[in-house]
């Protein structure tokens, strides 16, 4: 069973509280939000107590850790908020509690233990009983620091993991819901971060859910001036930035710059060097924050218009055989009342359009006025256009009979259709000129089957060659095929243009190509082998992907301080530059990660900042830039940086490198490369930080303790569906079930295993800390070979 640490490629599983809203901003406020539990404040020097500390990172053997508590003196950065005379906070602002002062290292590391010693020999054998267990790690953080307030005013302070349920109060630091780093001190120099072989990452999620019991973002209006900047590196306005000289200079907290304040943007300081109004104003006292953008954020200088959905569906054979097309023309009928809205808004100022398609494409004129929905085809897909333009994007509450009456027909209008070639590319051109014609951004929801072999441009071919696996040349099966496919990324990221893909194959389908533009327009696929009508997963799975928060159009930077660099992105975007991520949407479930380098010596007084600014169109046609900050430690120390280290974080970096390095290398090599770094960082960490470890259990696997008689064991893997029942056993399943979905972005599949069942077998081959049926090591077998490589390069 996969260990629940490890988060999904594409996204940063967060694992949210039961009932939770989109991260919808909130108006400029004067008086003071909801109270959010009781603020904690302490001196400098103090230890959060009721923060808890984080969890031990997984040791192995005589490989220890550093001791928990008190790092040093704190040392003041110019970006820590100054604390009130005698050192006692201010009082609180429009946002809650006020920051307390420079704490950069108050927050206890995560290493239980005496004090930090170089350790002896390695061992030479692995006690059994000391092996790790990531279950029991997940669930003494939740013991320790569940349902604790997270305030973010401490530099360097590690977050709960991501499977503990925390609120967060913003006190000048982003949420870990919008960023999470792989550590929260970094070494002080490049060559402290070879020696160690920590990647440095974060991991950005601009659009994260906040739960509902946070403070949504607060929306900073400067009116036509727009966002103040720096003029030498163009960091926006934040905590960071120093006033000086009365208030009439300040200097940037990235690049060190001294700024003119603008004269409309003027404030006097305290006796303290603080502006009057710093806790009146968000961009001073907050991690994260919108500015509404001015017309020169937009294009050509004109307001954008609301962005449009485009369902795009497969009314080839198999499609209407399989009753796909019944449902998913059913499922809309309901769904098209839950597009995203503004937050008090009635109705959504989202378009809607349908297009239905097998080898040749069907548009459909759905205006208001109209008795009955009017198709237009168009044949030739080779030039792909758009036949008519009033009436194909329309507001769904104007035009809901006649787009209702379209949905029962279309199911009838293919009902005797023998069609079974399809087309694939030209779709995703239809969609890409229809959202240019109406001059806006929107999402293509394509519902495909089949691999396109009609004769148009982007036709493929099956190029699934079995006998490639395991061989050199096994890479070029997860390489897409260019072309087409290539231009129409450029196309789809120009305009604005997401591509959500679900696919229903029988058969083989090019993923590694169908997928390339929705991979690049930070779409997502869903796959639906062997679909079956009557199964939950797609249904929740549409229901969700339409309902869920959005921006459009989106450009993202990432600004570092001096000494260090963003130098590589992963994630479902596309980079036409080494700085600018695009994105053609960006939802609550979207994640990039960020690797660093370092430029120069990094200094453990000022620490390390970066700020991520996020321009996008709202769902109303709203220009805005989302902007989060965040500050970290920076130490010559490695025990620092260990101590400091984010297993979550860690996760997603190698998975999406590895996931990357899939396309030029063999999985064996990949696979070489993964534990080879492992290692070498364990190695490094064992022999500069290293004492005797506490014993650890081995984790059990996820099963139902005294539910019945009957032993049964749950994994979510193959379809099934389980009834609702009104006694005890029924309701504790489903909680269990209903735990673990809400964790998850996409629906899960489940299938019901009892003892002695034939399906038992393949349950087992999922337990990882078994050794597998076809000679794949087990968990306790993997520790040892890593222990065994780790004691290579220590000797």
């Amino acid at each position: 069973f996969p260990p629940p640490v490890a988060s999904a490629p594409s996204i940063m599983a967060q694992a949210p509280p039961p009932t939770q809203h989109s991260a919808a901003p909130q108006q400029y406020q004067t008086s003071p939000p909801l109270a959010m539990g009781h603020p904690l404040l302490f001196l400098p020097g103090q230890q959060p107590s009721s923060l808890g500390s984080p969890p031990p990172m997984a040791t192995m053997g005589s490989m220890a850790a550093p001791p928990m508590g008190m790092s040093g003196p704190p040392r003041p950065g110019v970006h820590q908020p100054p604390l009130g005379p005698q050192g006692y906070p201010q009082q609180p602002g429009p946002y809650g509690a006020q920051m307390a002062g420079p704490q950069s290292g108050a927050f206890p590391g995560g290493f239980p233990g005496g004090p930090a010693q170089m350790a002896g020999p390695p061992q030479k054998k692995l006690d059994p009983d000391s092996i790790p267990s990531t279950t029991q790690v997940i669930e003494d953080d939740q013991a320790k620091r569940g349902g604790q307030v997270y305030v973010t005013n401490i530099r360097g302070q590690v977050p709960p993991l991501v499977t503990t349920d925390f609120t967060v109060q913003d006190q000048g630091n982003a949420s870990p819901r919008f960023m999470r780093c792989t550590t929260y001190s970094f070494p002080s120099t490049a060559d402290l971060a070879k020696q160690c072989k920590v990647p440095l990452a974060a991991i950005i999620k601009p659009f994260a859910t906040v739960p509902k019991n946070e403070t949504p973002l607060y929306i900073v209006n400067h009116g036509e001036t727009g966002p103040i900047r720096c003029n030498r590196c163009k960091a926006y306005m934040c905590p960071y930035m120093q006033f000086i000289d009365g208030g009439r200079r300040y200097q940037c907290g990235f690049c060190s710059c001294v700024n003119e304040v603008p004269v409309q943007y003027f404030q006097h300081l305290d006796h303290m060097g603080r502006r009057m109004d710093l806790y009146e104003r968000p961009e001073l006292s907050l991690g994260s924050y919108e500015f509404i953008a001015t017309l020169d954020y937009c294009k050509n200088n004109k307001p954008p218009n609301p962005p449009a959905y485009i369902f795009m569906i497969d009314v080839s054979y198999n499609n209407i055989k399989s009753g796909l097309v019944k449902l998913i023309c059913e499922e809309l009928k309901t769904l098209l009342d839950r597009l995203p809205k503004e937050e008090g808004a009635e109705t959504s100022p989202i378009k809607v359009g349908f297009v239905t398609y097998n080898k040749i494409l069907h548009f459909y004129n759905v205006k208001s006025a109209l008795a009955q929905p009017q198709m237009m085809v168009v044949s030739d897909v080779a030039e792909m256009f758009v036949p008519l333009l009033d009436g194909f994007l329309v507001n769904f509450q104007e035009s809901r009979a006649v787009v209702n009456n379209l949905l029962d027909q279309i199911p009838d209008m293919f009902a005797d259709t023998n069609e079974s070639e399809t087309v694939f590319a030209p779709v995703i051109q239809a969609g890409v000129e229809a959202l240019k014609a109406a001059e806006c951004s929107g999402k293509l929801f394509i519902f495909h089957s089949s691999i396109p072999t009609a004769e148009a441009p982007g036709k493929l071919k099956n190029r699934d060659d079995r006998k490639l696996v395991g061989t050199e040349k096994e890479k070029t099966l997860f390489q897409p095929q260019r072309g087409v496919y290539e231009q129409l990324t450029k196309d789809c990221v120009a305009q604005g243009c997401c591509v959500d893909l679900f696919l229903f194959p029988n058969q083989f389908v090019d993923i590694a190509t169908m997928g390339d533009v929705p991979s690049h327009t930070s779409g997502s696929i869903y796959k639906y082998s062997n679909f079956q009508v009557n199964g939950p997963q797609f249904v929740s799975d549409l229901r969700r992907d339409v309902e869920k928060s959005i921006g459009f159009d989106a450009i993202m930077r990432v600004r570092t301080g001096t000494g260090f660099r963003a130098t590589d992105f992963f994630g479902a975007i596309y980079m036409n530059n080494t700085t600018d991520v695009e994105m053609a949407a960006v939802d609550c479930d979207k994640a990039v990660t960020v690797e660093f380098k370092h430029d120069d010596t990094l200094s453990e007084e000022s620490g390390a900042v970066m700020q991520c600014a996020l321009l996008y169109t709202t769902i109303g046609g709203q220009r805005r830039l989302r902007i989060h900050n965040l500050s970290l430690n920076c130490s010559s120390q490695l025990s620092e940086l260990y101590k400091s280290c984010e297993t979550d974080a860690l996760i997603n970096f190698f998975a999406k490198s590895a996931y990357r390095a899939m396309l030029t290398q063999p999985l064996k090599t990949v696979r070489e490369i993964l534990v080879n770094q492992m290692a070498h960082m364990l190695a490094c960490y064992r022999k500069s930080c290293a004492s005797p470890s506490a014993a650890s259990q081995v984790s059990d696997t996820l099963h139902i303790h005294n539910c019945s008689d009957n032993s049964s064991v749950i994994i979510v893997f193959q379809q099934m569906s389980l009834p609702v029942l009104d006694n005890a056993h029924s309701r504790k399943i489903h909680s269990i079930i209903s735990s673990i979905s809400q964790q998850r972005a996409t629906s899960m599949k489940l299938l019901i295993v009892k003892q002695k069942d034939q399906s038992e077998m393949l349950f087992r081959q999922h337990l990882v800390e078994d050794k597998g049926l076809h000679g794949g090591a087990s968990y306790m077998d993997f520790l040892c070979y890593v222990h065994r490589e780790i004691r290579q390069l220590l000797t």
